[in-house]
């Protein structure tokens, strides 16, 4: 596994201070740096960003409370087109590979 000199640009993490903190990602897998790099092109974020986004949405996960997940839950279920679903739907829709 080979790396570029663009695999080992280093990423600056974001803190909630003034200071910049730069970390250096080394041998990181194919199948990773692949992945990262297509999720920046679709964000249309440099790859640096993307790192940053990733790593702070996996470290520092928002938190909301019971209510408003209960809230969001419920919006969902009111912008859905047919508010029940039987069993024969649902499998119905798995075959037609649309759930």
């Amino acid at each position: 596994m080979g790396l570029t000199n663009a695999r080992m640009e280093p990423f600056r993490l974001h803190s909630s201070c003034c200071i910049s903190i730069n970390l250096t990602l080394k041998n990181i897998p194919d199948a990773v740096y692949e992945r990262l790099k297509a999720s920046a092109e679709r964000h249309r974020r440099s790859l640096n960003s993307e790192a940053i986004v990733c790593l702070e949405t996996v470290l520092l996960p928002s938190k909301i409370s019971s209510s408003e997940r209960l809230a969001r839950a419920r919006a969902l279920r009111e912008a859905l087109p047919q508010r029940e679903f039987r069993a024969e739907d649902i499998g119905v829709a798995k075959r037609l590979d649309r759930l």
